[in-house]
């Protein structure tokens, strides 16, 4: 193989350097984030280094937390002139994950404080928890 030769991938191949299954691949392209390349020699399609990378940054933006419509209008935007655009879509993203924060801090307090009741209640009264899950009021201290 010709070591300047521009890299190519099957689909196995180019899913494995990413990370992800074939069937992720398809998906992406059924969903418009991934092209799908006419078939080469062979009727085998092939994939380069710039589907490798769309693949990997379609891949962190998940992990980011964006959603896949999200990653969409990421991907459409210009690395040199949409600067903007790409900020406040990431702080969007930064003030849903702390609204989720506080959400899950509200659900582990109320929790907690569930727990501390069954913990402190008399064993021969229901059960806290259970009362509150049926929508009872709890038991004061």
């Amino acid at each position: 193989m010709d070591p300047n030769a521009a890299q190519t991938f099957t689909i196995g191949l180019l899913a494995r350097a990413a990370g992800v299954g074939v069937e992720t691949v398809r998906y992406y392209q059924r969903r418009g984030l991934l092209a799908e390349p006419a078939p080469g020699r062979g009727a085998y399609r092939t994939y380069g280094a710039a589907e490798l990378a769309r693949l990997r940054a379609i891949r962190r933006a998940q992990q980011l937390g964006f959603s896949l419509e999200e990653i969409d209008g990421l991907l459409a935007l210009n690395a040199d002139t949409d600067r903007e655009r790409a900020r406040a879509a990431a702080q969007a993203k930064i003030e849903l994950i702390e609204a989720r924060i506080r959400q899950l801090q509200d659900m582990r307090d109320a929790l907690a404080e569930l727990v501390h009741c069954c913990r402190h209640s008399d064993a021969a009264t229901p059960c806290p928890i259970l009362r509150a899950l049926a929508g009872e009021a709890a038991a004061p201290d």
